[in-house]
């Protein structure tokens, strides 16, 4: 394989064009091509190759984890899962999760406490909140504190907010027997993630 160019990029400047035996290869950092030796008309060698390669893997599983952060966010779990399901290669993958860690763009404890706080806002409770949390890769400790500081950030009382929901789903439920009523109204609140002794009482207060 020859080496057939090397130019300015445009939409970058601090990245070159590669053009390998006149086909666009790849857009790459300066500072990364910096010692391979690159000499337009020769062949590449190898190892320069290789190395070429994982740099081109790295920019395209950086770009994609880019595009899904501009969609939404993402837990680092959950992002890798994605770009894997893509077929990035998995260091090209890792690498690129460390750049966008090393610039502030994927940080689990910022994503967990926007994500509690927004979640809570419609009525999700604390162990839903930790457990949906967890299920996109946030460690329980991250996602347990960062539950119990958006709820405090928020202004949401978990008694509060059980007896709102209690309340509304007690009126959808109207005309059914007490116990069929009650059973229904714990399994509702379980499933938003409310649990103890917050239920309990406010179950006892509204079944009748």
């Amino acid at each position: 394989m020859i080496l057939t160019r090397v130019a300015p990029d445009p939409r970058r400047p601090d990245y070159r064009l590669v053009e390998v035996d006149r086909g666009r290869f790849a857009s790459l950092p300066v500072e990364a091509l910096v010692g391979l030796d690159l000499v337009v008309g020769r062949e590449i060698g190898p190892l320069v190759l290789e190395r070429l390669q994982e740099l081109a893997d790295l920019e395209a599983a950086h770009r994609a984890a880019l595009r899904a952060l501009a969609r939404r966010a993402h837990a680092r779990f959950d992002l890798r899962r994605r770009l894997l399901q893509k077929q990035h290669p998995p260091a090209a993958v890792d690498g690129a999760l460390d750049r966008l860690g090393a610039a502030g763009l994927l940080n689990d404890a910022q994503f967990a406490r926007d994500f509690a706080a927004a979640k809570a806002r419609r009525g999700r409770g604390p162990a839903r909140l930790v457990r949906d949390l967890q299920s996109q890769g946030v460690d329980r400790r991250v996602a347990e504190e960062a539950v119990r500081d958006s709820l405090a950030a928020e202004g949401v009382n978990a008694s509060d907010a059980v007896r709102v929901l209690a309340e509304k789903r007690v009126r959808q439920l109207a005309g059914l027997p007490p116990a069929v009523k009650k059973r229904r109204l714990v399994a509702f609140l379980a499933r938003r993630g409310f649990a103890g002794a917050e239920v309990r009482e406010v179950v006892e207060s509204l079944k009748s």
